[in-house]
């Protein structure tokens, strides 16, 4: 339940975070097995869907944003087809480490601050898109992304999110 003096957006954060720790309770028991589940054989495997997640906030928030982080423009990498298996743990630490880096930045942004806009091409034409923008569509992103882990989870027989 939202406190009086809580803001609307701080309520909204703070259960992001949650769900954060949600997502990485999910993945911590995980064996490298279990990472390699996949819904199709032509789709991801659970752990690069963990990957994405990790590497499309580090993205849009390192990289777009331009808050610009060694740590961050590292995981950027993780989300491609390309990119190594990682063990449970080292996903948990990538989820744990992104949300540490979009807390600060929520924590130190003042509204006006979220208006400024930030130049971003997608299919050949540059958008230009709010710092507020950005916050939510990673925010449904990892909505989007961690049902998909759920329901995979679900489909194998192991525990899924507990939303």
């Amino acid at each position: 339940m939202q406190k009086q003096n809580q803001s609307t957006l701080n309520v909204i954060y703070e259960n992001w975070q949650v769900y954060n720790e949600k997502l990485c309770n999910c993945v911590a028991p995980l064996t490298n097995e279990q990472l390699s589940l996949q819904p199709a054989p032509q789709m991801w495997p659970l752990g690069q869907m963990i990957q994405h997640i990790i590497s499309v906030r580090a993205g849009w928030f390192s990289g777009t944003l331009q808050e610009d982080d060694e740590v961050m423009n590292a995981y950027m990498w993780w989300g491609q087809r390309d990119s190594p298996a990682r063990s449970p743990a080292e996903l948990v630490q990538g989820l744990k480490e992104t949300w540490s880096f979009i807390e600060a930045c929520l924590q130190r942004w003042s509204p006006e601050e979220c208006t400024q806009t930030f130049p971003d091409e997608w299919d050949g034409k540059v958008y230009e898109l709010s710092r507020s923008w950005v916050i939510y569509h990673v925010m449904e992103h990892d909505m989007h992304h961690g049902g998909e882990v759920s329901l995979l989870l679900g489909m194998h027989g192991l525990e899924a999110l507990d939303l």
